[in-house]
């Protein structure tokens, strides 16, 4: 079962850049950080008008001294007091994550970003440093990543349950933005301009995500791929609303990942199938308490989450916050992360490299992985789909 005995003294000091009234990543945040009293939301930057930022904040129960107008201002007048904050959020559009993170980890504090937490991978190459030289941790929010079954699923991989590892098909793709919307959306709006988006839309935005379960379950690592991408709403071009990824892993493996918000009908389809030269393993978001387990020869097989049956020697397998048979989701796998972003944050500060080490959270080398897949599939659909190598 999960941990409840954890706890430091005080939780640490926490605020966030954006997500403020009306957005649902802001809300997800507090509510994931909030959730095992291991971070305290005492600051926030929350909207750059100063009124609005204020209401929102003592809405929340902040003193409304602490909620400022922007993150500059956040940052150097935290720290100059003896309670000022110690971590930060970033819950903000694409294009300002590199500049937040980067005056975060110089003002001394740990970060969560959104992805993609920047728009090349020099500049995440860049954050990487500057978080080692401050002993800084920086966590991305692939909020799936936190599930048990995915935890499991990376467990019967590398416990060799599947054999070999052949063939990775990965998808998200829903059809929620089948239509223009975004001429009465400002959300989707930004997400399909490039100067705010970055150079893709569905590949940044949800491929990504798919991606890195890929990376986590699997461990494989991409030797080259080649894209093609389209934008069936066609005031969307240059960006992408449906893109086709083909991989071919170090080692021998190949994959597939379909990125699409044109799939019309569909609520998320964030599905990933690893098929191995004995059993085959299939994870799907919209049934997260649920990993299907199929071996040659043999009836399929549901794993149930909070089962005995599972690898409960696992932390990221036993941290069920409720028993098998209550359905766990999508807060709670943002929650179990926040979690092991707060373990990690204690680590750094007590400068224990070698617990640190061993706390697996998506940081910033998944970041970087995430940037540079973008950054090679606009490559690849750039020359025609042509094959281009990953590193």
């Amino acid at each position: 079962m999960f941990n409840e005995e954890r706890h430091f003294d005080q939780p640490i000091r926490w605020a966030m850049v954006g997500g403020g009234r009306g957005s649902q990543i802001g809300y997800s945040h507090r509510n994931a950080a909030q959730r095992d009293g291991l971070f305290k939301l005492v600051a926030g930057a929350f909207d750059l008008d100063p009124q609005r930022c204020r209401d929102f904040g003592e809405n929340l129960g902040l003193d409304g001294d602490r909620c400022y107008a922007n993150y500059k201002e956040m940052f150097e007048q935290e720290a100059q007091r003896e309670d000022g904050i110690q971590a930060v959020s970033i819950a903000t559009p694409n294009s300002t994550h590199y500049e937040i993170c980067k005056a975060a980890l110089e003002s001394n504090l740990h970060v969560v970003c959104e992805k993609p937490i920047t728009f090349t991978t020099e500049e995440a190459e860049e954050l990487k440093e500057i978080a080692a030289k401050n002993n800084r941790v920086i966590g991305v929010m692939y909020g799936y990543s936190g599930f048990p079954m995915v935890q499991q699923a990376r467990e019967m991989v590398k416990r060799g349950d599947l054999g070999e590892i052949r063939v990775i098909n990965m998808q998200f793709a829903h059809g929620f933005h089948n239509e223009e919307y975004e001429l009465n959306d400002p959300g989707l709006k930004w997400r399909v301009s490039p100067e705010v988006s970055g150079p893709t839309y569905v590949l940044g935005d949800i491929g990504t995500h798919a991606f890195y379960l890929c990376e986590v379950m699997t461990g494989l690592e991409v030797d080259r791929l080649s894209c093609m991408r389209q934008s069936f709403i066609k005031s969307r071009t240059p960006l992408e609303d449906n893109a086709h990824v083909m991989m071919e892993f170090k080692g021998g493996a190949v994959g597939t990942l379909w990125a699409s918000a044109v799939n019309a009908g569909s609520m998320h389809q964030q599905k990933i199938r690893i098929v191995g030269s004995k059993a085959s393993i299939e994870w799907w978001d919209e049934q997260p308490n649920q990993l299907r387990y199929e071996i040659q020869g043999e009836p399929p097989r549901i794993l149930d989450r909070g089962m005995g049956y599972l690898y409960q020697d696992v932390e990221g397998v036993a941290a069920n916050r409720v028993g098998g048979g209550h359905a766990e989701g999508y807060f709670e796998s943002w929650a179990n992360l926040y979690h092991r972003f707060a373990l990690a944050f204690d680590a750094a500060d007590r400068d224990d490299q070698e617990t640190l080490a061993g706390i697996w959270f998506p940081g910033i080398d998944a970041g970087i992985e995430g940037v540079r897949l973008c950054e090679k599939c606009v490559e690849s659909a750039d020359q025609n789909a042509a094959w281009v190598e990953y590193k």
